[in-house]
């Protein structure tokens, strides 16, 4: 097999390549007389039809499988003699065209268009020097979520006294929604109750009907968000016809044994409360590991100085492109990048897109470097708690990943990813300290 480079441009690389024909010939030869040994046609023996009639019959089809095979173990060897790692498919053309029905095969040529992963040199872990911010739950703060989870219990009971509707009672009432006095569809109800100042609802919808008494009439003017979800209503100007049927006000349950038992708890309201507590630290701690790993990708990404190899970068760009291209066109982008023009956007994207390849490569290295790998126990257990998202349909979904290799990898790169960055802060230098809520739930200084 004869090789020549004829491109070598930082990681991109371009080999001429030619097969001798009597190479072509040898596989395409043994091929034949493999298949003639098993071949079974009416009048023969099996494994005796003349050597004569099997190339006859199966000489074209032969040659074609012989062609690809020797294109690709010839594609492989050119980047195993060389000691290159390919960062995707190499791209292969063939020159002169083939003629799979040659009596007599010529040399095989072709090249080969590859992109190289680069060289990345790890970093010293234990060099890394981290700061794991702890925080744990108050007493008011579990009070608090209590509570919350006590106005959830609540009761709504009539207003027996006559008195106008205030911020927090609950209005029953029938509504009639127009737009440029005209109903339109979905802006009709009855018998409907509206928490006064109550989220959920179009800005100034319930504010509007604070004073009002069971009995009275009275017309609101509200405007529809401009990301409202119908699009015929969104940014609209619109009036409702509301009818105050009935004045109910919330009765919040008592924080004790009473609601834990309602709950669940036959312990008590200090068994609640200490499972509250288990809750929140664990929110917090995952907000801390965040925190920490997010830290811990920032110096990464501040030692990583390789290239990225332009068919992994091109995709990850693409992909928050088409995301940052729906934003503005919604409305709905980052208040920051509204201001700038698109060239200034897709540099700015780019550098991010290129950041998380580069990061993604440092991190499998080290990984790869260190045997860290995914268990077959892990990547069962990630799909089981997949398909739990989908009561009735676990069997399916199971079904879905085992025969969805792609799927399958979805699973497994979060599951490397988390495994190394263990692994790495097992052996950087993590001081623990103690913060409040607020500061572990800060934005860091550093960029995404």
């Amino acid at each position: 097999m004869l090789v020549t480079e004829t491109l070598s441009d930082g990681l991109k690389r371009a080999f001429s390549v030619v097969v001798p024909a009597a190479d072509i010939e040898g596989r395409r030869a043994a091929r034949l007389s493999e298949l003639g040994k098993t071949l079974r046609l009416p009048g023969f023996r099996p494994g005796k039809v003349p050597a004569n009639l099997v190339r006859q019959r199966y000489g074209t089809a032969v040659m074609a499988e012989v062609l690809e095979a020797s294109v690709s173990e010839a594609t492989r060897q050119v980047l195993s003699d060389r000691g290159l790692r390919a960062a995707g498919e190499p791209k292969v053309d063939m020159v002169g065209g083939v003629d799979v029905n040659a009596t007599a095969p010529a040399d095989l040529e072709f090249k080969v268009e590859v992109e190289l992963m680069p060289d990345i040199a790890l970093p010293e872990l234990g060099g890394l020097a981290l700061v794991r911010l702890k925080a744990t739950p108050s007493a008011e703060t579990v009070d608090e979520r209590l509570g919350e989870i006590a106005k959830r219990q609540r009761d709504l009971v009539d207003v027996t006294e006559d008195r106008p509707a205030e911020t927090g009672d609950t209005l029953v009432v029938d509504f009639l929604g127009k737009v440029d006095g005209v109903e339109f569809e979905g802006g009709k109800g009855t018998d409907m109750p509206v928490e006064i100042g109550g989220t959920g609802f179009i800005p100034g919808f319930s504010e509007q009907m604070a004073g009002m008494k069971a009995g009275e009439t009275r017309e609101i003017a509200v405007t529809f968000p401009e990301n409202y979800g119908a699009a015929e209503l969104a940014g609209k100007a619109a009036t409702f016809d509301i009818t105050a049927k009935a004045l109910k006000q919330a009765v919040v349950p008592a924080l004790d044994d009473e609601l834990a038992k309602k709950l669940g708890f036959d312990d008590g309201i200090e068994k609640l409360r200490e499972t509250i507590s288990q809750v929140i630290q664990r929110e917090y701690d995952q907000l801390s590991r965040l925190r920490l790993k997010r830290e811990l990708l920032d110096q990464l990404a501040a030692k990583a100085d390789f290239p990225v190899p332009e068919s992994m970068a091109d995709p990850e760009f693409n992909q928050i492109w088409q995301r940052v291209e729906a934003d503005l066109k919604s409305g709905s982008a980052d208040a920051e990048d509204k201001g700038k023009d698109e060239a200034t956007l897709r540099a700015e994207y780019r550098a991010i897109a290129e950041r998380r390849v580069r990061l993604g490569l440092l991190l499998a290295e080290i990984g790869r470097a260190n045997s860290i790998q995914v268990t077959q126990d892990e990547l069962l257990r990630a799909m089981r708690g997949e398909a739990a998202r989908y009561p009735g349909q676990e069997q399916m979904v199971m079904e879905f990943f085992q025969k969805n290799p792609n799927a399958t990898d979805s699973l497994r790169g979060p599951i490397f990813e988390e495994k190394v960055v263990d692994f790495i802060i097992e052996l950087a230098q993590v001081e623990d300290r103690a913060s409040s809520l607020e500061e572990l739930s800060a934005e860091p200084e550093s960029a995404a």
